[in-house]
């Protein structure tokens, strides 16, 4: 199978995609036609790792069993996951179902695809003659950088540099990042938004001369952000795998359909759903929930993409996006894979801020997507109430699914099953989460942990506690323009 890109690029195979992350035109790699499971009944009684190499390996065609295989066994082990589960599905209600992606190394669902990731890539540089150190650009509201700095780390070939917001995430998620170990790493904060960070790294993946100075001195670039169809497709795996669950539990019956919640920023997990929808998995809706900068609910709900808007620092910080990359995939699909349409509507979206899809599109984007949105204040309440009537603990982002699918049922009158996928773990955001529950506040970071832990019974992470004696090491800020810069010297060029 080929990749080709959303703005016409001429198509490469898995291997390439993966090795560049972004396409010489700007635009995103996507399979040039999606593979159908055949048969979901043989898939029943495997593991998670079974069920990995069955779908990843129907988008790496170049990769042989065996690399597939290495590259799955490396990722997804029990010491890394806590359990073969690797991502538990958690009964709420007699209709909703908890996907708890958030049981890898730091915490968060990046894990489910960034421990393999490195493994895709330094197969990919192989298969493609590469011989230059591989630098791993990465923009992250939080999540992505820490997931990318601990997958890459001390990775032989690599070399991983992430940018931060540097108010925009929470106090542990920027303690996990600066503290980094590896000889590989580099971290800065940028004096902005996601979008700055994200569009600095954009500019930097496009700029034919920059490219040229960084080959000159032996370095490729190549992102860990879910631009990169590496990142992507082991997404499409748990879905798929959360399907068979449900089956396997008895839950659903053939020919049962399902709907599924996600928190919502960059797109990129709403749109490996999809992807698994295309593959045959029987989802009926896919609910794209956001916070306060509910760029892609007025999307959903009118047509018309306008990034011209306020930006607003909320407590479920990853979710802070108003330019949804992974949106330009799903348009691409929507257009009937009109590349034109697509650069013209994204050039539209960095010269004039906004664009616009024709009604008969957006009828068909309705079909699929419903959206929601709430605020910080709806997000505790949600918390709480969660929390009091089932005794589950959500984090702040998974608490934003949970309220939009509540709005959802109210709204439409829909009780069939219903997967929420649950992002990230609540000590993440200890703070936001403890308040959600009425306790103070006014105390350390660690403290709080201390505090979440006696007030739920749900254990510390040993990768968060583990953090109060870790000194920083990276404490510089730039502006977005000096980005370029700031490459240069954490690359000490």
């Amino acid at each position: 199978m080929n990749f080709r890109s959303t703005r016409g690029d001429a198509a490469v195979s898995a291997s390439r995609a993966i090795v560049k992350g972004l396409a010489p035109d700007g635009g995103l790699y996507v399979p040039e036609s999606f593979p159908k499971i055949d048969n979901m009944e043989a898939l029943l009684p495997l593991s998670y790792k079974e069920r990995a190499k069955y779908v990843l390996s129907r988008y790496l065609t170049d990769f042989t069993a065996e690399e597939v295989d290495a590259c799955v066994e490396a990722a997804y082990t029990a010491e890394k996951f806590g359990s073969e589960e690797i991502a538990p599905l958690k009964k709420l209600t007699d209709h909703a179902y908890v996907l708890e992606l958030w049981h890898g190394p730091t915490c968060a669902f990046k894990d489910m695809a960034l421990q393999i990731l490195p493994h895709l890539l330094t197969t990919s540089m192989q298969k493609c003659g590469i011989r230059d150190e591989v630098c791993i650009l990465v923009a992250t509201s939080g999540d992505t950088g820490k997931a990318a700095l601990e997958g890459f780390k001390d990775v032989d070939g690599t070399r991983v540099l992430v940018f931060f917001p540097r108010d925009g995430v929470s106090n542990i998620q920027k303690k996990q990042m600066v503290t980094q170990e590896g000889k590989n790493v580099g971290v800065m904060a940028v004096e902005g938004n996601f979008d700055d960070a994200q569009n600095g790294v954009k500019a930097i993946f496009t700029d034919e001369a920059y490219g040229a100075f960084l080959k000159e001195n032996g370095i490729s670039l190549s992102s860990a952000n879910s631009i990169n169809w590496g990142r992507l497709v082991p997404q499409i795996v748990y879905y798929v795998s959360a399907y068979l669950d449900l089956l396997k539990k008895g839950e659903l019956g053939e020919g049962d359909t399902f709907n599924v919640v996600v928190p919502t920023g960059n797109f990129g997990n709403i749109l490996a759903a999809y992807y698994a929808k295309k593959m045959g998995v029987p989802i009926h809706k896919l609910i794209c929930a956001s916070n306060a900068n509910d760029v892609l609910t007025e999307f959903i709900c009118t047509g018309v993409y306008n990034k011209k808007r306020n930006f607003h620092l909320t407590i479920s910080p990853s979710m802070d996006i108003l330019i949804s990359s992974n949106l330009e995939r799903f348009l691409y699909d929507l257009s009937g894979e009109d590349a034109e349409k697509v650069s013209d509507w994204m050039r539209d979206l960095k010269e004039n801020g906004e664009y616009w899809i024709e009604d008969d599109m957006l009828e068909k984007m309705q079909e699929i997507l419903w959206a929601g949105s709430c605020d910080d204040a709806e997000t505790k309440e949600t918390i709480r109430s969660v929390f009091e009537k089932h005794g589950y603990l959500a984090d702040t982002h998974t608490a934003v699914a949970l309220r939009v699918y509540d709005n959802y049922v109210e709204k439409t009158g829909d009780t069939r099953k219903t997967v929420i996928a649950s992002t990230a773990n609540p000590y993440k955001f200890g703070q936001s989460v403890l308040d959600a529950l009425g306790e103070s506040t006014d105390i350390d970071d660690f403290e709080i942990l201390s505090a979440l832990n006696k007030k739920s019974g749900l254990a510390i992470p040993e990768a968060l506690s583990s953090l109060q004696n870790k000194a920083s090491r990276f404490e510089k800020a730039c502006a977005p323009e000096k980005m370029r810069e700031a490459v240069k010297e954490l690359l000490l060029l």
